[in-house]
């Protein structure tokens, strides 16, 4: 495949960059003061611009590919999930964000310090670390697919992997100086972008597929492979499988509880709540990201379903319709991309590839701020002040700074793993970047229900339940299984099932600790009796 870039599509490539210079240069002018401005942005970001970093951060490259492969490959289901979503703001903001901002914490994970003492803190934050890179990692990965098409005309390993060290470099040139301000202002205009984009290329299939609105309602509802509705929403089938993942069950159970962890327990989302004025402003913005998501989710999943009506109903094409990809050795997930690439015309294209280059870097640099705020705040800041009480608050912007070089050479080389991870797994991308999050979130989970449900827990309980948390679904994972025996590498366990037991498994063993409280009480009964 031969695909050449025009002059209009450069054109508006250089627009697009002009401005997000321009923005970064703007935002860049007010250098935070101290590190909760660097990290926080001194509690003074607009509740509007909140709203929209947040859906931003917990859609991007993952909805601007995952979602056309989702509606494409398979139906509406996804959409339902949301209902998990709306409970789990709820919980969140009703039993975490007062607590956050009463206790004034610059992360999520200082709270487990005024219950368990610093070494609780310290374990939580290494552990959303860890999730994070893997998270923020699948998802980086995702869209350096996307603009190794752009760029390179290839998915080839060499081509992946020099994409993904642009993307990191072009999130950390606009970001690293402004902090949390940077990030959440130019997050809200790599959002108009990419939604932009993605309502061009839906106008445009609209206008490229002959048939009647009710016609293509029609083969929607009736795939010629004989399979269900694509405009299936609401599935209840009880499936505990991978197929199972998007059902009614799984929406009201497993996403409850990957929300509350994104919304609640992710410094990543979590963080952006905490910038704005009071809990009220931050409870706003949380529940407006929330009721953003579902028309741009289904913008992306309803370019996916045309997708399919063009290139696989070639009866409802006057010209037999478009034969699907074969350059990128027929893989399903580029389809979106071969697209873009191969059937918009000039300027168009160039918007839609600029898309997802938005998408991209809203992707990094979602991860890049909060996961440096917790290295500082939460690692590096305790140590540092035991050796050298007299730092400055400058040293620890700088820090930060550094911690963000730090991190994105981290989620690099995750993304670099990713490729051949999820090639492995032959796993829809949207599902694949979901359930990464499992590994950290099962047992975060289940410390902070036991922080907020009862009296139990102690550090060293809170170092085992978040060991417990990785160690469920790690369990699952089919390599894992096949190593057991071949006979378990066919028991298949839904990440969303997966995160259930997970976290229940990290509640128990969470509670197993007496709390310190009791611990004294019983040493002192014990010296007493030994008197």
């Amino acid at each position: 495949m031969d695909i050449k870039l025009t002059a209009l599509d450069w054109l508006v490539f250089a627009g697009y960059f002009v401005l997000l210079a321009a923005m970064g240069w703007v935002l860049s002018q007010r250098r935070a003061g101290n590190a909760r401005d660097y990290f926080l942005g001194g509690n003074q970001m607009p509740m509007w611009a909140v709203a929209i970093s947040v859906m931003a951060t917990s859609q991007s490259a993952a909805t601007f590919l995952g979602g056309p492969d989702q509606g494409f490959r398979g139906d509406l289901t996804y959409l339902a999930t949301n209902i998990g979503a709306f409970l789990a703001a709820f919980v969140v903001i009703i039993y975490l964000i007062p607590r956050y901002y009463q206790a004034r914490v610059s992360t999520v994970y200082g709270l487990l310090q005024q219950r368990f003492g610093g070494s609780a803190k310290r374990q939580a934050g290494s552990m959303y670390l860890f999730g994070r890179v893997f998270a923020s990692g699948a998802r980086l990965y995702m869209a350096a697919i996307a603009v190794s098409m752009v760029i390179f005309h290839n998915i080839e390993a060499s081509s992946v992997v020099l994409s993904i060290v642009l993307l990191a470099f072009g999130a950390l040139a606009y970001s690293v100086v402004g902090g949390i301000r940077s990030v959440i202002y130019t997050d809200a205009f790599q959002c108009a972008v990419y939604v932009l984009a993605a309502l061009a290329v839906l106008i445009y299939l609209l206008w490229l597929i002959p048939a009647e609105p009710a016609a293509m309602v029609a083969a929607l509802r009736q795939p010629l492979d004989g399979a269900g509705s694509k405009l299936q929403l609401l599935d209840f089938s009880l499936d505990f499988g991978a197929s199972g993942v998007f059902t009614f069950w799984s929406a009201i159970t497993g996403f409850v509880l990957l929300n509350i962890a994104a919304f609640g327990l992710d410094q990543d989302m979590t963080q952006r709540v905490l910038t704005c004025k009071t809990a009220k402003e931050g409870a706003r913005a949380m529940l407006l990201s929330v009721v953003l998501i579902i028309p741009v989710m289904l913008l992306f999943i309803a370019i996916g379903m045309l997708l399919y009506i063009f290139y696989l109903r070639p009866d409802l094409m006057q010209q037999g319709g478009a034969p699907l990809a074969s350059s990128f050795a027929g893989e399903t997930v580029t389809v979106f991309m071969y697209f873009v690439l191969n059937e918009m015309p000039a300027g168009l294209r160039g918007l839609v590839t600029v898309g997802v280059v938005a998408a991209a870097l809203s992707t990094m640099t979602s991860g890049l701020n909060s996961m440096s705020s917790v290295l500082v705040e939460d690692l590096y800041r305790p140590w540092r002040l035991r050796h050298q009480p007299e730092s400055s608050e400058r040293h620890f912007v700088r820090a930060g700074q550094f911690g963000m070089l730090l991190t994105a050479t981290a989620l690099s080389a995750m993304a670099v793993l990713c490729f051949y991870w999820q090639q492995f797994s032959d796993m829809p991308l949207l599902a694949f970047a979901l359930s990464v999050m499992v590994f950290s979130y099962s047992g975060l989970l289940g410390v902070y229900f036991t922080v907020l449900f009862t009296r139990r827990g102690n550090a060293q309980s809170v170092a085992a339940a978040l060991v417990c948390g990785f160690l469920v679904p790690l369990f699952f994972q089919p390599y894992v299984l096949q190593w057991f025996g071949p006979s378990l590498a066919e028991w298949d366990l839904g990440f969303t099932w997966q995160l259930c037991l997970g976290t229940l498994l990290a509640f128990a063993v969470c509670c197993l600790g007496r709390p310190k409280a009791q611990q004294s009480l019983l040493s002192a009964a014990a010296t007493g009796d030994a008197a």
